[in-house]
């Protein structure tokens, strides 16, 4: 029952995640704590927290919507969608993806391994790399 009730408050957290209520975020990993997207791999929860903060320097309102879950004793995967703006910009940004977490009997987070398409739903909504992007799918 640990399991289910802090997967609860992990999508809760990541819900209504804020610059402020970041502790709140790394209070649910393990100290060694793995993390790995398309741009980061790190170890520990000193490093994770720098990656969701330097989220909050380089995007605007940026919000994860948990759409879907499922778990399998203490693994669980979440789908999700990443709301947000880029600086200068008013036109909202979404990218879609998933989460593999593994959590100890704690409950705390010990991986976090995101995965999406950093090509698709990033690199071709930056202008001029959208069009590079855009050349490369037809010629592949």
């Amino acid at each position: 029952m640990l399991i289910e009730t802090r997967l609860t408050q992990i999508k809760q957290t990541f819900s209504s995640l804020t610059v402020d209520s970041l502790d709140n975020l790394i209070a649910l990993y393990d100290q060694k704590a793995f993390f790995k997207d398309p741009f980061n791999e790190v170890y520990g929860k000193e490093a994770i927290f720098s990656i969701f903060n330097k989220m909050f320097t380089q995007v605007l309102n940026p919000r994860f919507d948990i759409v879907e879950h499922a778990t399998h004793g203490h693994k669980a995967c979440l789908i999700w969608e990443f709301k947000f703006q880029f600086k200068g910009s008013n036109t909202p940004e979404l990218i879609r993806g998933a989460t593999w977490l593994e959590l100890n009997d704690d409950g705390l987070i010990t991986s976090h391994r995101d995965y999406w398409d950093a090509a698709e739903e990033l690199y071709e909504k930056i202008w001029p790399l959208s069009y590079l992007m855009k050349w490369l799918k037809r010629r592949i």
